[in-house]
């Protein structure tokens, strides 16, 4: 990269919170990508057979993306609400705050995954760590069972990936629709040009969002996200491919331009204006979370049509005569065609 940008960080790179022969997790949480607010970056690699023990997020909702492999997610939410599903790539799965859920590589294949979670700090109980803290006698009594059944509980610390012993057990209602599950690679994109496509995880279309959503950007090398910004919502991004190029304006007046590449994340706070561009002929797919459930968004494009020559004139110091003959954009294009050379990669 041509410079340390406190904007971007790497999560394929950053070292694991946790890593077996089964698997691996890496994060970015604010302890080590300071700028990150309200939200946080995970990657959960599964190995065949490998098993995301039984767990729940202490502070926070969650949304994921898989990006490869096949897997089996089980969870218990509030008021005895069962769920199973199994979720393919291109799906992405909704954890509630506190609610119990197990991910299980059920494929031939290796299983990846980027979840974001709606705190900085994201914190988390292992449902093994919550047995041990119980004597076998209070389990024995939960259970109606008697305490000596607890006896080769050896009371370890919780491994957050495990291997399972036998196939895969698949209910035969995972198949069946689901409010946690989201086919988004299998939604036809609400915006789609001959030069990029978003496809849109948010409340209007998932039900099941409160404080989170997520868009999936795919851009050509012979288009661009505009530039832009998001009233009241930040935005977490991760580069699944390509390689792009991102400038961020922050409100001091600093001017921040750095390039991305698979596996880095990046994080624009409320209201910064930015913009993507890809660098490579191959384009750039984005996934994208965002901290509210339907993003808000103000492009440049329509910005411009928002006031008459006479004001833009006057703002930019520069004659009405001379001023571009700005295209009416009532509604915004959020991607737009790059007729111009890149400029050069300094």
């Amino acid at each position: 990269m041509p410079h340390t940008s406190p904007h971007v960080a790497s999560l394929v790179d950053s070292a694991d919170t946790y890593e077996s022969d089964f698997g691996r997790i890496s994060q970015l949480t604010a302890d080590d990508f300071p700028i990150l607010k309200r939200m946080s970056l995970k990657r959960i690699v599964l190995e065949p057979g490998g098993v995301r023990e039984p767990q729940w997020n202490v502070n926070a909702n969650q949304i994921a993306y898989v990006v490869r492999g096949t897997v089996l997610v089980s969870m218990l939410a509030n008021a005895d609400e069962f769920a199973s599903f199994v979720v393919q790539p291109g799906q992405m799965y909704h954890v509630a705050s506190g609610a119990i859920y197990h991910i299980e590589n059920v494929g031939e294949g290796t299983a990846e995954i980027i979840a974001s979670l709606r705190t900085a700090r994201p914190a988390h109980f292992s449902l093994q760590n919550s047995f041990n803290a119980m004597t076998d006698a209070v389990l024995g009594n939960t259970y109606d069972l008697p305490a000596s059944a607890f006896a080769a509980f050896d009371r370890h610390d919780a491994q957050q990936i495990v291997r399972r012993e036998g196939p895969a057990r698949i209910p035969d209602t995972a198949g069946l629709p689901n409010a946690h599950l989201f086919d988004l690679a299998g939604q036809n994109p609400p915006l789609s040009y001959a030069y990029g496509s978003a496809r849109l995880g948010r409340k209007q279309f998932w039900a099941a969002l409160d404080d989170l959503s997520m868009y999936s950007l795919e851009i050509a090398d012979t288009g661009m996200r505009e530039p832009h910004w998001h009233p009241v919502t930040a935005e977490l991004g991760y580069v699944q491919s390509g390689h792009a190029r991102m400038t961020v304006l922050d409100p001091d007046g600093t001017l921040d331009t750095y390039e991305l590449e698979p596996g880095n994340a990046y994080f624009i706070p409320r209201a910064y204006p930015h913009h993507i561009e890809a660098l490579g002929e191959e384009g750039i797919h984005f996934l994208i979370f965002f901290d509210q459930p339907t993003p808000g968004d103000i492009g440049y494009r329509a910005t411009a049509s928002a006031f008459s020559r006479e004001v833009l004139s006057s703002a930019f110091g520069v004659p009405e005569a001379q001023l571009p003959r700005f295209p009416f954009t009532p509604v915004d294009p959020l991607i737009v065609g790059r007729a111009n050379p890149v400029d050069p990669v300094e």
